[in-house]
C-alpha cells in the first residue's frame, strides 16, 4: 500500500470512528489510540525504507545527525521496536506526520466533538 492510499484509508477510518464517538467523552481513550496509531505509521514508514542506505539517508533528511542515522539505519531491531525508539519519534514526530498529510485522530475529535 502506498503512502497516498494509506492516508486516504486512514482518513476514512478516522472519520468513521469520530462520527461514532462524537457524542461521547472519549478524549483519554482516543489519546491512547492516537499514540498507538502514530507508532504504527512510523513502523510502516520504517518498513518502506527497506535498505540501510535509504534508512540512513532519510533519517539524515529528517534532522538526525549522521552518526546516529547510520547507527539506527544498520540496527537489527524489529520494525515495532524502531518505531517506538526516540530516533523515529524525532524523525517522524506527530508534527512531521501532520505536515506529510497524515490525519490526526484528536484533530478530528476536537473539530467534530459535540459538547
Amino acid at each position: 500500500m502506498g503512502y497516498e492510499r494509506r492516508k486516504e484509508a486512514l482518513c476514512n477510518a478516522i472519520r468513521g470512528w469520530i462520527s461514532y464517538f462524537k457524542y461521547a467523552d472519549a478524549r483519554n481513550n482516543l489519546t491512547a489510540i492516537e499514540k498507538w496509531l502514530n507508532r504504527r505509521i512510523r513502523m510502516c514508514i520504517w518498513k518502506s525504507w527497506k535498505r540501510i542506505r535509504t534508512r540512513t539517508r532519510n533519517l539524515i533528511r529528517c534532522g538526525i545527525e549522521e552518526g546516529k542515522a547510520y547507527e539506527w539505519g544498520c540496527t537489527s531491531k524489529g520494525y515495532w521496536a524502531v518505531a517506538g525508539s526516540a530516533i523515529m519519534q524525532v524523525a517522524a514526530s506527530s508534527r512531521n506526520l501532520a505536515r506529510a498529510g497524515y490525519p490526526s485522530l484528536m484533530g478530528y475529535y476536537e473539530k467534530y466533538h459535540c459538547r
